[in-house]
Formats: C-alpha cells, structure tokens, sequence
C-alpha cells in the first residue's frame, strides 16, 4: 500500500487549486494541463514503537526482599543498587564453603577412607558445588555479572578436574607399589583444596549477586517484562536502535499473580529464585520496527526517511529513518512474505504546533517510507494513466479530440504520476473519467 506524504499532499493540492479552471463534461470526463512537480513514492509500512534495551532482575536465590529503594517511573543509572536480597539458604553455602575450605587448608589432615574413596568423595563434592552454581547462575539476569560467574565456573572446574585427574594417577601409582601414600594425600589434598576453594569462591558469586544493580540505565517497572499486544514478548520490542541487541530480558521463573492481586514486590516481602523484581527500560533512543511487503522490499534501503502517524496521538507527526532492513523473509500477518525494517525514531511536532509527546514502546504506529522522490518532474494525476495495448498511455487533447499518448512512468504517488517521456508541460490531457473517452473523440 502507497500513500503520499504531507508534503506530497500539500503539492497535489495546489496543483488541484491552480487547475479551478479545468472542463468538466456532462459525462464525468475532466482536463487538466501537464504541470511539473514534485512527486514522492512512498511505501506504507505498520510499525511498532520499540525501545533502545531492557533488563530484567529477578532473584538469583530464595530469600527476602531485604531493600527495595526505587520507584516505579524512576529513572536509575547503571550500576545503581536497586534491591538486596537475604537469602539463608545462599548466606549457609557461603559459611560452610568457608569452613570446608578452612578445614581442607589445615595441615596434617588425616583421611578417614581409603585412598579411593577419597577421591570419589572429593569428586562428588566438586560435582555438588558446580552444579548449584550453575543453577545461581541461571537465575542471575545481569548479563556481565552472569557471564563472569560462568567464566569464574568454567575455569574453576577445568583446574579442579586436572588437579583431580593428577591424584587419580598418584594413587593408581600407590596401588601399584610406584609411589608412596604420602605423595597420594599431597595429590589428594591439593585437589580437595581447590575443590573447596572454587566452592567458597562460586558460593561467594551468588552471595554478592544477591545485591541487584542495574545493569543499564532507565526507568524502572516494576515486575518482569510483560507480553506485548498479539503475545509477543518484550523482547521484540527492544533493539531497533542498537542492531537488535538487548541487555536481556528473561522471563524469570515468578509466579502470576491472579486477577484482582497486587503484584507489586516491597520490602520484606518473601521470593523465590527467578521471581522478576523490576524490569529496567532505556528509553533514551526510541525506534520502530515493522515489516516491508516482499512488492515494495527492493525499493528500501538503509538512510530513507519517514513520517510516522500513531495511532495514540494522531494529531502529531514524526520524523524517522531506516537503519537497517533484514536479508531473510518472515511470515507476514497477511501471510505472505515480508521483511523486517529498523528504523531510528525522531522527535515530533503537532498539527498546532509544539511538541509531540513522548512515544511508549509497544505503540502502534505508520510509517510512510519515502523511498523515491521526482523534484520538479512533468507530472499527472494517477487517475490520468490508464493501461492497455502494451503499454501505460494517457490522452492527450489535440485539435479538440482525444488522441491516445504512450507514456513512461517514472516516480509513482499515490495521486501524482512522473511520466518521464510521451508529455510535456502545458498539453492538454483527460483527467478523469478516462474509460468513457474512445480514440478521436471530440473532447471540448
């Protein structure tokens, strides 16, 4: 679907104006004079409002909101504390990790198990406390203090399993009369050692992420990031300014409330490992995303410029420009094949003048992608160019009659036409009403 501009509009209009002294017959057939002006082909594209990034924090483990300092609507910079959590369960990992490793440092420590059955009791100790941190892990929703923990993790277990796999050799060397049982505690004890070290350090990890500072600057909402109109979650919404990267949005494991329940978290209140406290959102550089129509794809590309139309504020207009336009189709939702164009969001102005308001993500929106522009081109209404015999034509007034004309079309509006040969300005053609004109007719 093509619609023209404002400015287009206003360029047709005076053209209409300035032609108050067209004939008009009793049959409906109306003329007019080939002008030359300005023609823009514009490509309409639904769009949704998105915003720059979001994250949301949930608890990384159970316990109590033990501080909650921020408001909903409050604007908060990165790194900012927004909620502590006091977690027994987390701070009780910490104390014994602590103690184990106190207790694996001490010298002179004597093995109450044979010389296997200590190393399978390390082992299973190593297995235990891997996989509780990565199950905090999981429930860590800042991507950098999530993505060291794992690094943290990954290192950890690599120098665990070589130390472990060095004792294992130790004492299959014992076993075979090659080496002595005091050379399998050593190998034995610094594989325990750092079993219990990467225990206390992990266990230390999710303690400290119990403190939840924002990983980007925005404003604050409370609860996980909701789903959008049509089920589509915030995640689609976020990105369009930054290529489509986000700092996270993950769902988080929180139970929905049911209707008529407040679900809004305060202090003191009790939450579980993965229920979302606030979902932060960068509003600082809005976009659109929506789809081009596989017809008028070819016709777009990064740097066109659009006005946008919302459907909340439809007496203001907006400026917007395309940044990028993706290369694979998607389902459209007239079910044919579209693909999906970013576009950079601008600032606004009302009919009456002033400034627009603000846009929210999530908004519908129109934006009229400007995608070819004809200055001060020989131009016609649409409606003058009829089809047929091979070729676009129009008729032009010679001698009082109606003589068909051949012409090539350039730059397409929704109500003005480029015709690039066949006219020049200031010949007579029919206007409307072209499918009552026959070949010679006599046209007054």
């Amino acid at each position: 679907m093509r619609r023209l501009p404002l400015a287009a509009l206003l360029t047709t209009a005076a053209l209409a104006l300035t032609a108050a002294s067209c004939d008009t017959s009793d049959d409906g057939v109306s003329t007019d004079n080939v002008r030359r002006a300005t023609v823009s082909e514009v490509v309409d594209v639904p769009a949704t409002v998105t915003a720059r990034a979001a994250a949301t924090l949930t608890a990384p483990s159970d316990g109590r909101l033990a501080k909650f300092s921020v408001a909903a609507g409050a604007k908060v910079r990165k790194g900012q504390v927004i909620a502590v959590i006091d977690s027994p369960a987390a701070r009780k990992r910490l104390a014994d990790a602590r103690a184990a490793l106190a207790a694996a440092s001490s010298t002179g420590r004597v093995p109450q198990v044979g010389l296997t059955g200590m190393s399978d009791q390390v082992d299973a100790a190593a297995d235990d406390s891997f996989a509780a941190a990565r199950g905090a892990a999981a429930h860590i929703t800042d991507q950098k203090v999530r993505a060291a923990l794992l690094k943290q993790l990954t290192a950890a277990e690599k120098h665990y399993r070589a130390t472990a796999a060095q004792a294992r050799r130790v004492v299959g060397q014992v076993q075979a009369g090659l080496a002595g049982v005091g050379d399998a505690l050593a190998a034995l004890g610094s594989a325990q050692r750092a079993q219990a070290k990467a225990a206390y350090d992990l266990a230390k990890s999710t303690v400290d992420a119990l403190t939840l500072r924002a990983p980007i600057g925005g404003v604050v909402q409370y609860g996980g990031a909701p789903a959008a109109a049509g089920g589509d979650s915030l995640a689609d919404l976020l990105g369009s300014v930054s290529g489509g990267a986000t700092a996270g949005v993950p769902t988080g494991d929180g139970v929905i409330p049911p209707a008529g329940v407040d679900d809004v978290l305060a202090k003191g209140d009790l939450v579980s490992a993965g229920t979302p406290i606030v979902t932060i959102v960068d509003v600082g550089k809005l976009g659109l995303t929506g789809e081009v129509d596989e017809t008028d794809v070819l016709l777009v590309s990064a740097g066109v410029r659009a006005d946008v139309e919302l459907d909340a504020a439809p007496d203001a207009s907006y400026e917007a420009t395309v940044r990028s336009l993706d290369l694979l189709p998607t389902q459209s939702a007239r079910g044919g094949v579209a693909y999906k164009v970013r576009l950079s969001l601008d600032g606004g102005e009302l009919a009456g003048g002033g400034a627009a308001p603000t846009p929210r993500p999530g908004m519908s929106a129109v934006a009229h992608l400007r995608v070819r522009d004809a200055i001060d081109a020989v131009a016609v209404p649409a409606a003058a160019v009829f089809s047929g015999q091979g070729g676009d034509a129009v008729w032009v007034i010679t001698g009082g009659k109606a003589v068909r004309q051949p012409v090539k079309v350039g730059v397409q509006g929704e109500d003005l036409v480029q015709i690039i040969d066949g006219l020049t300005p200031g010949q007579r053609v029919v206007v409307a009403g072209t499918d009552r004109v026959t070949e010679g007719q006599r046209i007054a």
